[in-house]
């Protein structure tokens, strides 16, 4: 594996453990610190709210400064972020707790640029399987995040303030490895740069961008409800954290075969696959609300998002110069974490007041509008194998 990948791949696993941990535990914290159950993911919804407001800045910075110089601060100021969550539990401060999701916000809006890095760092025919294996590294947050969260949760007199004090360690360790990244500056095409307006409204582009929106946002929505939801149905935290544990390893193991599925059978394809695993967690989890309902359609749920998402990014690359790629990025990644911010605020509040069926009732018909897009944009290429690109 290319050096910088596999160290953009350690980042990865790292912020990704981070969010495996976070989302075990942070409504359930919520719960106990907010004054109402209403609250309870407003720390989340922080966190996402942050990232989308920075990001395009973040892409401009990197842009002037290079991406080595981004990582680092930014792991630098997520594990602040972390330390200050700690000392929220401690305190008892659900204030604390919900300012500190600023900067992991921060961190977070920095992360989501290894995989363009990645993408950077090979040649143009390996940018699929650079940009999986980058995504890869989840595999270990899968296992790494919610069992950090079972093991450390009783560890200290506060509950999770072990968990949160262990990440911040691990974040750390992010600042040291992504110092030794090598990333070559990539020199810009001698072509003239497009107004952003130009490159947003292009087909492929906007497809791409919607594609991530309702794929990231269904998945979170659904993911980040499930710990409220099976506490309301009398199942315990430990069997929260196995849910939760295998729907990240379902996210992120077809990593390691996504990028070659792309280049076999063709990105749109592959895009079409994973809106149809997404439907088939909805329709399981309308079926019933056991451990396993629950374990098998969150298992569905993540190796469609992968397959969605690793498509719409890798579609996106296609649709941007190298002079052209912070603010097509920019913009891509603002719009899905503003998607994200909204289901992160929507999700806690929507299994209280409208229930766990009718969430995923409703996430069906967004799925399916974007397959229906996938499907004109192949009918609408000439040739017998234009769809595959």
């Amino acid at each position: 594996m290319n050096r910088n990948v596999f160290i953009l791949a350690f980042c990865q696993a790292i912020l990704f453990s981070g969010t495996g941990l976070i989302l075990s535990s942070s409504a359930l914290i919520g719960n106990e610190l907010a004054p109402g159950s209403t609250w309870a993911t407003i720390p989340l919804a922080i966190q996402y709210l942050t990232t989308m407001l920075v990001i395009f800045f973040v892409s401009y910075l990197m842009k002037e400064k290079g991406r080595r110089y981004v990582f680092v601060r930014g792991a630098f100021i997520g594990s602040i972020g972390l330390l200050t969550a700690s000392l929220g539990i401690w305190l008892g401060s659900f204030t604390l707790f919900a300012l500190a999701s600023l900067l992991i916000g921060v961190h977070t809006a920095i992360g989501q640029f290894y995989r363009f890095a990645a993408a950077e760092a090979v040649s143009t025919d390996y940018k699929a399987k650079a940009i999986s294996m980058t995504l890869a590294g989840g595999v270990l947050a899968a296992f790494i995040g919610p069992n950090l969260a079972v093991f450390t949760k009783n560890m200290l007199e506060y509950v999770f303030l072990a968990s949160y004090l262990t990440l911040f360690l691990m974040t750390l360790s992010v600042v040291w490895m992504s110092s030794k990244l090598d990333l070559q500056a990539i020199p810009d095409e001698e072509k003239e740069i497009r107004p952003l307006w130009n490159i947003a409204t292009q087909p492929k582009y906007i497809l791409a961008m919607i594609a991530a929106m309702i794929g990231y946002g269904v998945m979170n929505f659904l993911m980040t409800a499930t710990p409220l939801a099976m506490q309301c149905h009398s199942h315990t935290f430990d069997s929260t954290a196995v849910v939760i544990q295998w729907h990240l390893f379902a996210m992120f193991a077809p990593s390691f075969f996504t990028g070659d599925l792309i280049r076999k059978l063709g990105v749109l394809q592959i895009m079409i696959l994973g809106c149809l695993l997404l439907i088939t967690c909805a329709l399981i989890n309308l079926n019933g609300t056991s451990l396993l309902h629950f374990e098998a359609a969150l298992i569905f749920l993540g190796v469609g998002w992968n397959f969605l998402y690793i498509g719409a990014t890798t579609l996106l690359t296609e649709t941007y110069s190298s002079n052209e790629r912070s603010k097509a990025q920019g913009m891509n990644d603002t719009f899905v974490f503003a998607t994200l911010t909204m289901t992160s605020l929507a999700s806690g509040a929507s299994v209280e007041h409208f229930g766990w069926q009718t969430i995923n009732l409703y996430s069906i018909p967004a799925v399916l509008s974007v397959c229906l897009g996938l499907i004109w944009l192949i009918a609408r290429r000439p040739g017998r194998h234009a769809a595959q690109i």
